[in-house]
């Protein structure tokens, strides 16, 4: 047998035994809602159960003491405290999903854009997230004695309540823009927003995703305008119309590269039937748990 085709066979034998295809799976975080912590039956409910469909690894992880500071911690805090967290947990280190519920999305985003030296993000899935802002104070449990059920409008954006109340962070009123621009001190960083404040390492994590899924709740009553679950929102000063997120400042002039997530095909705009985190079954398997399961690497 010639010498170069023994050569070319022992090659390619070595080629495929060193450079097998395997599966791995790649752990997940789950960053519930606001006035909910990772011990909760619903918090830990909702996390076993994407363990059991994925076969994935994943983790809820706490804010300091979950339901109390997931109301009144600022966001910025609670997104630093999220980043150290992620960076301590060797089971992330190679890469991580990440779910999250309502306004756990403001933390998970603040960790996926502001955290330096953090393991990468790969499938990130949000559900009902307040992207865009919302446009009016949430609505309260009756009887709530929350600040936030008693906050009046024009102390949306005082300091007090801005460091204070954590929703405040994402509250933007579209009548109130210059008033939101100057004195809000998370969302406006988290989008880019500001002219003379933008970040280009921000866009260059947020669009190092490899899948961004954004859920909307069509019946959604908390998440005001429901719309904001896909980057849509009003225009500036004005409550209508009610723009797609095609339509937007942040997605035309691509503030934290939603427009080129887009473009890569990388973006699922996704509509579900239910009220705000009323996700069916059904809608879990096909939405969420896709991007949690095994992916596939080369050993060699």
């Amino acid at each position: 047998m010639d010498k170069s085709f023994k050569r070319s066979a022992l090659f390619a034998t070595f080629a495929i035994f060193f450079f097998i295809p395997v599966s791995i799976s790649v752990p997940f975080i789950h960053f519930h809602g606001i006035n909910d912590q990772c011990s909760s039956v619903e918090a830990r409910s909702f996390t076993q159960l994407l363990r059991n469909l994925s076969s994935s690894p994943g983790y809820c992880l706490e804010i300091g003491n979950g339901e109390h500071d997931s109301m009144y911690m600022p966001l910025m805090q609670q997104a630093s405290i999220a980043c150290e967290k992620v960076k301590q947990m060797k089971e992330l280190s190679q890469g991580y999903n990440i779910v999250a519920q309502s306004q756990g999305n403001m933390v998970a985003r603040g960790l996926i854009e502001f955290c330096d030296d953090a393991p990468p993000v790969l499938n990130y899935v949000s559900l009902g997230g307040p992207h865009a802002g919302i446009s009016i104070i949430p609505k309260c449990p009756a009887g709530a004695s929350y600040p936030l059920c008693q906050l009046q409008e024009t102390e949306v954006y005082s300091d007090s309540a801005q460091d204070h109340i954590a929703p405040c962070g994402y509250i933007k009123l579209a009548t109130e823009i210059s008033e939101y621009m100057e004195h809000s001190k998370f969302l406006p960083k988290l989008n880019n927003e500001r002219p003379n404040e933008r970040n280009s390492t921000y866009k260059e994590r947020f669009t190092s995703l490899h899948n961004l899924v954004l859920v909307m709740f069509e019946g959604d009553t908390i998440v005001v305008p429901r719309e904001t679950c896909w980057f849509g929102f009003y225009p500036e000063g004005a409550t209508a119309p009610l723009l797609p997120p095609q339509k937007t400042k942040l997605y035309i002039e691509d503030w934290i590269g939603l427009k080129t997530l887009d473009d890569a095909g990388k973006v699922k705009f996704v509509g579900v039937p239910g009220d705000h985190l009323e996700m069916a079954h059904d809608d879990v398997v096909k939405y969420v748990v896709p991007y949690l399961q095994n992916q596939f690497a080369f050993s060699s």
